[in-house]
């Protein structure tokens, strides 16, 4: 992880979705411990509490839980982590869509662009 944040949204919600798209990734497995909030702030540069912040905000979400004497776990409902991975990829596909609609894309342009830069993809990978 990198220690560099943007300004513009508050650290413990990037660090909160750095988190996630490392389970999303698979970096961090479900049962995974994650490190103990003091590594965390040492890690990535952030307060303890920030920290702290970001991992009860996973624990509200259902994506990590706490183990008393034990520490923060990912969670290992793969329900709950396939509802996160949907909901991610919404979010994803949402901002990409208004960027487009602000630049004045309509959706038959967006939809033809994408087929034609995923069929393009496709080919340059096999």
């Amino acid at each position: 992880m990198t220690d560099t944040f943007h300004s513009s949204t508050p650290i413990y919600s990037q660090l909160t979705e750095r988190i996630n798209k490392q389970i999303l990734r698979g970096e961090l497995k479900p049962g995974d411990k994650l490190p103990s909030v003091r590594e965390m702030g040492l890690k990535v540069n952030v307060n303890p509490n920030t920290v702290q912040r970001t991992y009860r905000e996973l624990e509200g979400m259902m994506i990590v839980e706490s183990r008393r004497g034990q520490g923060t776990f990912v969670t290992e409902n793969q329900s709950i982590l396939q509802e996160m991975r949907e909901r991610l990829k919404q979010e994803e596909i949402s901002q990409f869509v208004a960027s487009m609609h602000e630049m004045g894309y309509d959706n038959e342009e967006i939809e033809t662009g994408l087929q034609s830069y995923l069929t393009k993809d496709k080919e340059d990978t096999e």
